[in-house]
């Protein structure tokens, strides 16, 4: 429907119009490519819009070109026409037509390469401004988070009323300060996801949404589980084990816990014949901190955990400093509030 309206208007509006709108989203969906990091097929779908815009810019020149060649005389024209006797008649004065200014093609492919530099020069200021108001730090803006907007929450959420997502843990946690209280300022998140999981060994019965972001350096996962585990009785059962490296702290006026454990690694081969499947093997040491819903401890937490493939960590400091900073932006979103 949309293409047959752009076709019914005229030839001068409808191609600087179509020239205008793919130079835009070609330069934008580039940006996203090249600035965010989103990818090669962002690239090539930017690099299509901006062909198509320079193609029609084509298609305008030589029009303009055709507009000022003089048109061919007819063979009738061009045939000797034997001049027959008139008689005179009284001359009247013909009425001067104004002559029509026709357009100048080389002006009209100046100002579309024009068009195309302020565009994107505009963009490219866009995409250098600071969000939110914060001043400029050199940190680019974090990568935007991935979520299964499609799928159906579980129906541990439904029973669970105060329960978050995954969505909400994301929009908390993908901060652009958060790179600077993890102690690499320069570093950016190049991935982030939300997700919408249930805890395991529970029959799909107790909600745990999920949220991780993805540094050069550090991964960091923040989750909660809605169970009527206490974090003083998470405690005890950490005593059963070596015991190394727990801390009971308070933050945010709620009890907590640190703890470290190793990740787990998987390996699959998945036909490309470049890997073998294996056993689960122990990954890089991880390190967590668990919080309180509640300064009463009546069960149920949130579980930050950063990690490296390196190994390192950083300092305890920083985890307490995230979750002060996450904790309280941890919202319901609008989809859930109904």
């Amino acid at each position: 429907m949309l293409g047959f309206l752009v076709r019914l208007l005229p030839f001068w509006i409808r191609e600087p119009l179509i020239i205008l709108v793919g130079t835009v989203f070609g330069v934008r969906i580039l940006s996203m490519a090249l600035v965010d990091g989103e990818g090669w097929v962002p690239a090539v779908i930017g690099a299509v819009f901006l062909l198509g815009a320079a193609l029609r810019v084509r298609v305008v020149v030589h029009a303009l070109r055709a507009r000022r060649r003089p048109a061919p005389a007819t063979e009738a024209e061009s045939a000797p026409v034997t001049p027959a006797p008139v008689t005179p008649a009284p001359v009247t004065p013909a009425a001067r037509r104004p002559v029509e200014k026709k357009p100048n093609a080389f002006a009209q492919a100046s100002f579309a390469i024009g068009l195309f530099a302020v565009i994107g020069g505009a963009l490219w200021i866009e995409g250098k401004l600071p969000e939110d108001g914060t001043a400029a730090t050199g940190a680019s803006r974090p990568a935007a988070c991935r979520l299964d907007e499609d799928e159906k929450l579980p129906s541990a959420y439904r029973s669970t009323p105060e329960a978050v997502t995954g969505a909400d843990l994301c929009r908390a946690l993908n901060r652009t300060e958060l790179p600077e209280l993890l102690g690499t300022p320069d570093e950016r998140s190049v991935y982030a996801s939300g997700t919408d999981n249930t805890a395991p060994l529970t029959d799909r019965k107790v909600a745990q949404p999920e949220a991780r972001v993805e540094f050069e350096t550090y991964t960091v996962e923040l989750s909660a589980t809605y169970d009527k585990l206490t974090v003083a009785q998470y405690a005890k059962l950490t005593t059963y084990g070596d015991g190394r490296d727990t801390r009971k702290l308070t933050v945010l006026g709620r009890p907590a816990l640190l703890t470290s454990d190793h990740m787990m690694k998987i390996q699959f081969d998945l036909g490309s014949g470049e890997g073998a499947s294996g056993p689960v093997e122990q990954g890089p040491l991880a390190r967590t901190l668990t919080v309180a819903f509640d300064g009463k401890d009546r069960g149920g937490s949130w579980d930050l955990t950063v990690w490296s493939e390196s190994g390192l960590l950083p300092d305890d400091s920083a985890l307490v400093g995230i979750a002060e900073a996450v904790l309280p932006r941890i919202t319901r979103g609008a989809r859930d509030q109904d």
